[in-house]
């Protein structure tokens, strides 16, 4: 978690605090974008924009709601915009199992299974459901740190993550039952 005084002393100006603080966020930053856009390309260029907001609106940052929470809204914005603007594109990208001494093989490839169908089916989620999930099950963010990042009423949060979770159920059956993917 980021100390209040290193934000404080980056709104006066401190340069070394502003630079400091960033590079403490950056890592989380990106892991978002990342889940959002679901490719590598996209969320460096959501990761950077959004980085360069925070650095550029630093003093408008309140302490009316956590930081993390204003770093949220403004990397999903940024992600939302990105998908308006353009369709998002599928990647499909070959990942290397790295098997570890003393570990079941088949259990290393059935869990690389499962989390790349997991993974799939977040992607084919409706933006504004595939955002609670990620904020949710990924970022851990309670129902009202979501409500705030998104600007959405607690009950709408509620609503989407509901139906998030019926398509996911639905979209990992159908991958179970070796269904189509695409």
């Amino acid at each position: 978690m980021v100390e209040p005084g290193l934000i404080r002393a980056a709104q006066l100006g401190d340069r070394d605090a502003l630079i400091t603080l960033l590079r403490e966020i950056e890592t989380h930053v990106y892991r978002t974008a990342y889940y959002i856009v679901g490719n590598e390309q996209d969320a460096m260029d959501a990761a950077q924009e959004a980085l360069i907001r925070i650095y550029t609106k630093i003093n408008s940052y309140e302490e009316k709601a956590l930081f993390k929470t204003w770093v949220q809204r403004i990397v999903t914005n940024i992600c939302i915009d990105k998908f308006r603007r353009s369709k998002p594109t599928v990647s499909i990208e070959e990942h290397e199992l790295v098997f570890r001494e003393k570990q079941d093989v088949e259990e290393e490839v059935l869990s690389a299974y499962a989390a790349k169908d997991v993974r799939e089916a977040i992607d084919k989620l409706p933006e504004h459901h595939r955002a609670v999930v990620v904020l949710r099950y990924l970022q851990d963010f309670s129902y009202n740190e979501i409500a705030d990042s998104l600007d959405l009423p607690l009950n709408t949060v509620k609503s989407y993550l509901f139906r998030a979770r019926q398509q996911l159920q639905g979209l990992l059956q159908d991958y179970q039952k070796g269904g189509v993917r695409g």
